[in-house]
């Protein structure tokens, strides 16, 4: 089967890291490796959550567009490292 593939969303104004990495999962333990625009977008989704929990009162209705926005990304792009790194 031929890989799909990903482009940069336009909404994605991040740094683009120049190759991938494997992640693990700190609550399952389970580990998957990610391409440099997979992990890219999964920084982001990690750095929004962080944003989220320690600056609440600092978030606005934009970021939190773009946190959905990478969620659904990842769903659509690599359903399996959605479902071992985020869900």
């Amino acid at each position: 089967m031929k890989a799909k593939k990903q482009t940069i969303p336009k909404w994605f104004k991040g740094t683009i890291y120049g190759e991938g990495e494997t992640i693990t999962n700190p609550f399952s333990g389970q580990c998957y490796t990610l391409n440099a625009l997979e992990l890219s977008i999964y920084d982001f989704i990690m750095g929004s959550q962080y944003i989220f929990e320690v600056a609440p009162n600092t978030v606005t209705s934009k970021q939190v567009s773009e946190f959905h926005k990478a969620l659904n990304w990842f769903r659509k792009n690599n359903v399996e490292a959605y479902y071992v790194l985020l869900d």
